[in-house]
């Protein structure tokens, strides 16, 4: 291919050759065909990745990297249809750190969205299995598709006691921006962070504190440890690996592919109502988690957000509760 610069110096054409050079090694490194070191790690067994799973996130992240979104060298993919619970009773892997440079890869725990349970629909999900997914605002429910990491936000939560002691709980979010089904994803306020949330109370006198309301107080509460369960819809790790994720992404977006989509869960549900098995249809679906939940639903926005809307409506004012004042 001949390269024209109209203008610019002798260092412009180095670094545009060595861009190309380096865009090429990187294309070579990230052929379609899974590297020997990465297959070991494919498969539907605990701590592996369904070949579909992997396949999708590898072509994000290529993707990403061709247009310059990421520079990372990692990236992450989620199997929202494996269970809260592995064979040995600890919290289930299900999502996936992937580091093809550094011939890497970490399968962790991960929480997926509860839904709810409302007098118009009933789109509750169990604690080991999910069945019910959902793009729509305010259904608390997970949504598979394609996301790219963004900014952290770090929020006070309110005093808990440690050692005896009444220290502050600070909760760091990682956004996530969507593209397709997963585009409100800001509207959701769908992101990552520690699945630990502070369960307020009571109220203590703390007027010097930056967080202090108008009259003085803070909330104090318990913490509760909920990894590996049910969230708001959001992607939710342990302590230790929330720490981990959010360093390797800070000021170093990368791709996040979850699995599964619309189209996927529509799929499944039509091959379950047919009895057709679902590997003879060409698709896949966590088998423990199918057999528990029967077959899966999507709720699409269009259908579920007027329903969830009606419901916020039909909701009476409630005057605005006041924690009690810690003893």
């Amino acid at each position: 291919m001949l390269l024209w610069f109209r203008c610019g110096t002798l260092g412009t054409v180095f670094a545009v050759a060595s861009t190309l050079m380096m865009n090429s090694a990187f294309a070579e490194q990230q052929s379609d065909e899974v590297p020997p070191w990465l297959q070991k790690h494919v498969g539907t067994a605990e701590g592996q990745i369904a070949p579909v799973v992997l396949q999708r996130a590898r072509a994000l992240y290529r993707k990403k990297r061709q247009t310059g979104a990421t520079r990372n060298p990692c990236y992450f993919a989620m199997d929202a249809t494996r269970p809260s619970t592995g064979p040995s009773g600890a919290p289930g892997q299900r999502f996936y750190i992937i580091c093809e440079n550094n011939k890497t890869f970490r399968a962790v725990s991960s929480g997926y969205g509860n839904g709810r349970k409302l007098p118009q629909a009933n789109f509750a999900n169990g604690r080991h299995c999910a069945r019910h997914f959902s793009n729509a605002e305010g259904s608390k429910l997970s949504a598979g598709g394609s996301y790219m990491t963004a900014e952290k936000r770090t929020s006070f939560k309110g005093y808990y006691t440690r050692s005896g002691k009444r220290v502050p709980f600070y909760r760091t979010f990682l956004l996530f921006d969507g593209e397709g089904e997963t585009r409100n994803a800001r509207e959701r306020a769908i992101g990552g962070h520690q699945a630990t949330f502070l369960k307020w109370q009571c109220r203590m006198q703390q007027p010097d504190s930056s967080h202090a309301d108008d009259n003085g107080y803070v909330p104090v509460g318990r913490l509760v440890d909920y990894t590996s369960g049910r969230s708001n819809g959001c992607t939710t790790w342990s302590e230790e690996v929330s720490s981990e994720i959010i360093a390797l992404v800070e000021g170093n977006p990368t791709s996040l592919y979850i699995y599964p989509e619309g189209r996927d869960i529509k799929a499944v549900e039509r091959a379950v109502n047919n009895k057709r098995p679902v590997a003879q249809a060409g698709l896949y679906w966590n088998a423990q988690c199918l057999k528990q939940i029967g077959a899966p639903k999507f709720w699409p926005k269009r259908t579920l957000q007027p329903v969830i809307n009606r419901w916020r409506r039909s909701l009476p004012k409630q005057p605005q509760r006041e924690l009690p004042v810690c003893r």
